[in-house]
């Protein structure tokens, strides 16, 4: 069985949010991208408390592929340190994680 991750990834904007997603879908880097279109994020930047709406991106996607991901949304991104952290998927229905090996191939580093 793949080893799966559910990889975090906050934006700037909606719209960012969906062409990286598309992207990495189209690529077949990630299985699948579940966009919360608005959050509300409060954090310390630059010794200032900040306060931003944002979007939610949660990525699904082999273990194997998570650093083209990075690299592609660190490329991509508005922001110059956005979210990028992971969780491993540990299981699940065993039809959706077949149907998330048959989205994403085994080796990236052939594809693009």
């Amino acid at each position: 069985m793949t080893n799966f991750l559910e990889i975090h990834w906050t934006s700037g904007s909606l719209d960012e949010a969906r062409k990286i997603s598309r992207f990495l879908i189209q690529e077949r880097y990630v299985a699948c991208a579940q966009i919360v279109p608005w959050i509300e994020s409060i954090y310390m930047w630059n010794n200032q408390l900040e306060t931003a709406q944002e979007s939610k991106i949660i990525l699904k996607a082999p273990a194997s592929n998570f650093e083209k991901i990075k690299e592609v949304i660190l490329s991509n991104s508005s922001y110059q340190v956005p979210e990028i952290t992971f969780n491993k998927i540990e299981g699940g229905a065993k039809e959706y994680l077949d149907w998330m090996a048959e989205s994403t191939p085994a080796d990236i580093s052939t594809t693009s």
